[in-house]
């Protein structure tokens, strides 16, 4: 495969990973405003900082409101990691590679570009955001499953296999990592009702609530983020994700499990191996925010490695969702 290709259909698979999550993260907030005082800039910043982008965020608009944070994170063209903007280098990178992905594929994301577009789009999502966000989510969905059901599952399809998975630990450290770290106002509300309806809301933005719930009958701090990192089951913990994205770079390469012959594999299965030889009592113990912190970092350094093994590309920077 070529590895124009191969980077097409990595990067567009994150892009529209990026987007469902960003989609996710102000759905669930809008939820959480229901439940919580109505000190606004508080509830909403957390989600620009989720992000990584509060700098550029505070540089067009410094106010945190409903509308400023929808506008900046959803529909401002100027902000590489919006989802408007996520779609387009989606969209972009699916064109260059249209005999690569099926036709069904093509259609729905050229669709769902098109249509969010509009400004049609812009006043739903300020007149009725929940409704809008979810349906982003739900076409988001929907293309993962047209990926799966019309892709065969070949070299192709396990570099957008990658992308998707390396987008979804990054994106799952930085809400948990947010949370623990910032949002809690005072030491004062620990395992009060109002820092329950918190981490309920960390579960639901990792779409992670009712699994939870299923093994745990009570929400603590350390449950959570022994689900969110350690769980190998749930699709969008973090061990879950390396774990696949592991597995399908060996599909690429040919390699055994268990052996390394290039820097994105020695670099993926490092972070493997730490993270089933640790338990969270260990994580807690160091500090959950140095261990997240650390992780990002780390899957950053993945995403170089993956860009300079297969892609014949310096490292891009993932941290500020460079377009490739």
């Amino acid at each position: 495969m070529l590895s124009r290709v191969a980077n097409s259909i990595y990067w567009m698979c994150r892009y529209i990973e990026r987007a469902e999550n960003v989609a996710r993260f102000i759905s669930v907030n809008l939820n959480l405003l229901l439940d919580m005082p109505s000190e606004e800039g508080k509830h909403w910043k957390p989600i620009v900082m989720t992000t990584g982008d509060q700098e550029i965020f505070e540089k067009k608009d410094p106010g945190y409101n409903q509308e400023a944070v929808i506008r900046f994170l959803t529909f401002d063209r100027n902000y590489p990691n919006s989802i408007v903007r996520c779609l387009a280098a989606a969209r972009e990178n699916g064109r260059s590679i249209r005999e690569i992905i099926s036709s069904e594929m093509w259609e729905h994301l050229n669709n769902f570009h098109l249509e969010l577009s509009t400004e049609r789009s812009l006043s739903m999502a300020l007149q009725d955001p929940h409704t809008f966000f979810k349906i982003i989510q739900m076409r988001s969905h929907l293309f993962t499953g047209l990926m799966d059901c019309t892709m065969s599952h070949g070299e192709a399809w396990n570099f957008a296999r990658i992308g998707m998975m390396m987008e979804r630990a990054d994106k799952t450290s930085r809400i948990l990592d947010v949370k623990y770290f910032m949002l809690l106002p005072q030491a004062s509300l620990v395992n009060a009702p109002i820092d329950n309806i918190q981490w309920m809301a960390v579960l639901k933005s990792a779409s992670a609530f009712e699994m939870f719930r299923k093994e745990h009958h009570n929400i603590t701090p350390n449950k959570v983020a022994e689900f969110l990192i350690f769980d190998n089951q749930f699709p969008r913990s973090i061990r879950h994700c390396i774990t696949k994205a592991k597995i399908c770079l060996h599909r690429i390469t040919g390699t055994p499990q268990g052996a390394a012959i290039n820097l994105a594999e020695k670099r993926l299965g490092r972070i493997q191996a730490d993270i089933e030889y640790t338990d969270i009592e260990e994580v807690i113990e160091t500090g959950l925010h140095e261990y997240l912190d650390n992780m990002q970092s780390r899957i950053n350094e993945v995403g170089g490695a993956i860009g300079t093994t297969f892609f014949n590309i310096k490292p891009c920077s993932e941290a500020t969702g460079s377009e490739q």
